[in-house]
């Protein structure tokens, strides 16, 4: 079985020491570990891949990426750099890396220049932003000219958690091992997410593909009542139901959800066309995320559509 993993972190070199990784309550070790295996690609991440029979890691600037900087010139120019840097890993091992753009959004037609760059001249094949930028959503009008290149390309936006948090939650006080994967980065993008279905994004932008990882957020299984409670608002504006947006405009990843119920679930609210692997690269386990789809309780071609055949077609891979 070919397999096409989608949500695979790395890091520049200097990238940790100016923009460190911040996970609550996670030990000194753990840290110390993924941040050796993030700026490294063939003494550890390849061999890892080989022996688990991962053919292709698709590869994207880690958290909190271009979204931790506040100025719009330097996020511009990280941008450039992580992207130049990224083409040049992908060059090097043209048939085991491909890769997501970095993207600076703080300064929208600048990110539609950049993704534009990334795909037409170093063959990147979407772009990943982790979650809002500056507290700023990407239903907001400004980006309309972000979500226009992004159609004229035919290339997806992952969206992923993981940008510096835009509010503070009275209920996480006491309790920060809340904060972060645990538990806040998920109901954040998702809600993100809903901003863009209920703002209209997919309406004004039809061709537009959104990527969710962590099996969409939770979001396939909230989707019914999403549509109730959409059915019962006075004023409403799409163009279809909430849910209808689930599996057309928008894909999801299982990456760091390991979980045959939640996998079944996923593909019956949203359909297999719609799911797509991923391990979570160095942050989950290679060799659980492999076992987890090679035992999933799925039909074959569903589990071959899961494992590469989705990601092939979404991001124009032979």
């Amino acid at each position: 079985m070919r397999l096409i993993a989608l949500e695979e972190a790395f890091a520049l070199p200097d990238f940790l020491s100016r923009q460190p990784l911040t996970k609550t309550s996670t030990s000194a070790d753990l840290l110390a570990l993924w941040n050796r295996q993030l700026v490294d690609f063939t003494e550890e991440r390849l061999p890892l891949m080989d022996k688990h029979g991962i053919q292709v890691q698709v590869l994207s600037l880690t958290v909190p990426g271009i979204q931790g900087l506040t100025n719009a010139e330097e996020a511009i120019a990280e941008s450039r750099r992580a992207n130049d840097f990224l083409a040049d890993i992908i060059a090097r091992h043209p048939d085991r890396f491909k890769g997501f753009a970095a993207v600076p959004l703080q300064e929208p037609e600048a990110a539609a220049a950049e993704l534009e760059r990334a795909v037409n001249d170093l063959g990147l094949s979407g772009a990943l932003v982790n979650d809002h930028t500056n507290g700023h959503y990407y239903d907001e009008p400004q980006f309309d000219v972000f979500w226009d290149k992004l159609e004229e390309l035919d290339v997806p936006l992952y969206l992923h958690p993981g940008a510096p948090a835009a509010d503070s939650w009275h209920i996480l006080k006491g309790h920060p091992e809340l904060v972060g994967p645990v538990w806040t980065w998920g109901p954040e993008t998702a809600g993100h997410t809903l901003r863009m279905v209920l703002g209209g994004v997919f309406d004004r932008h039809p061709r537009a593909k959104l990527i969710l990882g962590h099996m969409g957020e939770g979001l396939p299984f909230h989707l019914a009542r999403l549509d109730s409670r959409y059915a019962c608002q006075s004023d409403q504006p799409l163009g279809r139901r909430p849910s209808a947006y689930f599996g057309d405009n928008i894909r999801i990843t299982v990456s760091g959800v390991w979980s045959h119920a939640a996998l079944v679930g996923a593909i019956n609210a949203i359909g297999a066309d719609a799911v797509m692997f991923a391990v979570d690269y160095p942050y989950e386990s290679t060799e659980e995320a492999v076992a987890f789809l090679r035992s999933a309780p799925i039909s074959a071609d569903d589990r071959e559509k899961v494992a590469h055949l989705n990601a092939e077609r979404l991001l124009h891979l032979s």
